[in-house]
């Protein structure tokens, strides 16, 4: 199963594995948060997340999800980058994390291109011309 982990700007990573345990109704397995404070030493971050990588990944891969390209998580991604081992994508959303979550159980191709698919599906406009069924 593909590991995943969170480098994101703190608190975010916590809070999305957090919220991914309230839609699945437990802590998924293999998943871990790295939370980047301001101003913490990139060194420091890259040594706690390559130490996370080596206790998720279980030689299926690592999916590392960022916040936001260019900032201090994203950039201590690319050292760690290794194609078709530990892949990594910015712009961490709900519905992206919730796919990779779903179909990790697949190659970690896959995981990354639904991950990817959920994050461009999740995202669109609401108003009062969508009409939901209530349940």
């Amino acid at each position: 199963m593909v590991g995943i982990l969170l480098l994101t700007h703190a608190p975010l990573g916590r809070a999305f594995i957090e919220a991914a345990t309230h839609v699945f109704r437990t802590e998924p397995a293999q998943i871990e948060a790295v939370d980047v404070l301001a101003d913490q030493d990139p060194k420091e971050v890259y040594e706690l997340a390559r130490a996370a990588i080596d206790r998720i990944n279980d030689g299926t891969g690592v999916l590392v999800i960022t916040d936001v390209m260019g900032g201090t998580p994203s950039n201590c991604t690319l050292q760690l980058c290794i194609p078709g081992e530990i892949e990594v994508i910015a712009g961490i959303s709900l519905p992206m994390l919730l796919r990779a979550l779903t179909y990790r159980h697949n190659t970690i191709d896959v995981t990354v291109e639904m991950a990817l698919a959920g994050g461009q599906s999740g995202a669109c406009r609401v108003d009062n011309r969508v009409r939901v069924a209530p349940n």
